[in-house]
C-alpha cells in the first residue's frame, strides 16, 4: 500500500521534529491506513558510540514512539494510549544501517477494541527488531502500551 499525502506529510514532520531527528533515525514509510511504518537507522557521526557501533540509545529511540502513534491514529480520539514499559535486548553491535518494520493488523486492532470494551483498559505488548541488510537481528524490543477508553 502506498503512502497518502497525509501520511507523507506526517513522515516529513516526524523526521523534522527535533526529538526524533536527534535519534539519527528516519521514518521512510507510513502506510496510508497507518497499519505499517518503516524506519532506518544509519551508522554515522550522530549515531556512533565510543567503540564505533550504533549507540544503543539511538536504537531504542528510533523505535520508541512508533507503536504509540500508530495506535493513536488507528484507534482514534475515543482511546488513550500511553507507553508503559519496554524491554531491550542488544544482540549484535550495529556496524551498518539498520531498519525495522512495525505492523498492526486489522485483527489485532479488533482484539484491542474488544478487550478494552470488556475490561476498560489493557496492556498490550508489541515486538520489533532492528535488522541489517542481510536480515540479521541486531536488537530486539518489546514495547508495552497501556490502552483504555477516554
Amino acid at each position: 500500500m502506498s503512502e497518502s499525502l497525509k501520511t507523507r506529510l506526517m513522515r516529513w514532520g516526524f523526521n523534522w521534529f527535533p526529538a526524533y531527528r536527534r535519534t539519527g533515525a528516519r521514518i521512510t514509510y507510513i502506510a496510508r491506513d497507518f497499519h505499517e511504518v518503516r524506519i532506518i537507522l544509519p551508522l554515522n557521526w550522530k549515531t556512533r558510540n565510543y567503540v564505533g557501533t550504533i549507540f544503543g540509545g539511538s536504537m531504542y529511540a528510533a523505535i520508541d514512539p512508533i507503536y504509540m502513534v500508530m495506535l493513536i491514529k488507528l484507534l482514534g480520539p475515543g482511546y488513550v494510549v500511553w507507553d508503559k514499559a519496554a524491554r531491550v535486548r542488544f544482540r549484535k553491535p550495529g556496524r551498518s544501517t539498520l531498519h525495522a518494520q512495525m505492523h498492526i493488523t486489522d485483527e489485532e486492532l479488533e482484539n484491542i477494541r474488544r478487550e478494552v470494551a470488556d475490561s476498560g483498559r489493557i496492556d498490550r505488548t508489541f515486538e520489533v527488531n532492528l535488522r541489517d541488510a542481510n536480515d540479521v537481528v541486531h536488537a530486539s524490543f518489546e514495547k508495552v502500551l497501556h490502552i483504555r477508553k477516554r
